[in-house]
């Protein structure tokens, strides 16, 4: 990346905001990159975007909402591209605990990210929102053994960190705009490359964990690295499901690295 990405704040339901970018990856497309504003009495940024954004996240971050009013920054994961602006944010947002589990805290340490204002929450139990509880959920695929995602049963939106990423073509505006096989056939390179461990997993233990999903009966499926996807869920939970099949990932080497950067 050699400018700053641009970031766009798009309503996607009455109480959620996506402050989305695209990353580009060479030799693949681009890659959504999603942080979420929940709109609710006590309310939630969830993850803060890449580092490069810079005061760009922050304007955009305002355009949703006064920072001072977050109460909770909810991290999904510590990786470079969650937790990007977070000291930034924090800096705004005097009041705001900072959601995580322990080995995220530890994580967030070795960065030398504050932790004086953590908030452990495990799979399975619920933060406090005000007007609502979210459901702290572990996602059937992800590249961080701490990464948790959030489930808000009162408008059935799951906010799934890293799983049901694609790697698409080009930005849309929704999962539904993508023509049904180019997003399968992302959605399972991201996954190979994402979670390469999915080779070796027991099939039965991945369909109960793809089950676990089907259960929340989510309305809406809001991924750190796909548009927003309504009405969708049986269709991302049936591709995600050929992901343990799939040819593994092999990563360009440095011959083809430089045939790239030439191209």
């Amino acid at each position: 990346m050699t400018t700053q990405p641009m970031i766009t704040t798009t309503p996607v339901s009455p109480d959620v905001d996506a402050l989305g970018t695209w990353l580009p990856v060479p030799g693949f497309g681009v890659l959504a990159v999603n942080a979420f504003v929940i709109r609710a009495a006590r309310p939630v940024l969830v993850d803060t975007g890449l580092a490069a954004l810079g005061e760009a996240f922050l304007k955009a971050l305002e355009q949703s909402i006064d920072p001072a009013r977050l109460e909770w920054i909810w991290l999904t994961h510590p990786d470079p591209d969650h937790v990007g602006n977070l000291a930034a944010v924090l800096e705004h947002a005097p009041n705001a605990r900072v959601v995580t589990t322990f080995l995220g805290m530890g994580k967030l340490g070795l960065l030398g990210l504050p932790v004086d204002r953590v908030h452990l929450v495990n799979p399975g139990q619920c933060l406090d929102a005000g007007d609502r509880g979210l459901l702290a959920v572990a996602p059937p695929v992800f590249d961080a053994p701490e990464s948790t995602g959030l489930f808000d049963p009162s408008t059935g939106t799951l906010f799934s960190a890293d799983c049901f990423g694609a790697l698409l073509p080009a930005p849309a505006g929704s999962a539904a705009e993508v023509d049904p096989g180019v997003l399968c056939a992302g959605m399972i390179g991201w996954a190979t490359v994402d979670a390469p461990w999915l080779h070796r997993v027991d099939r039965g233990r991945f369909r109960e964990s793809l089950q676990a999903v089907t259960d929340l009966q989510p309305r809406r499926v809001l991924s750190s690295h796909l548009p927003p996807a309504e009405a969708m869920t049986g269709t991302l939970l049936g591709n995600l499901a050929k992901a343990p099949d799939a040819p593994p990932f092999i990563g360009p080497d440095q011959a083809a690295l430089e045939g790239m950067m030439a191209a």
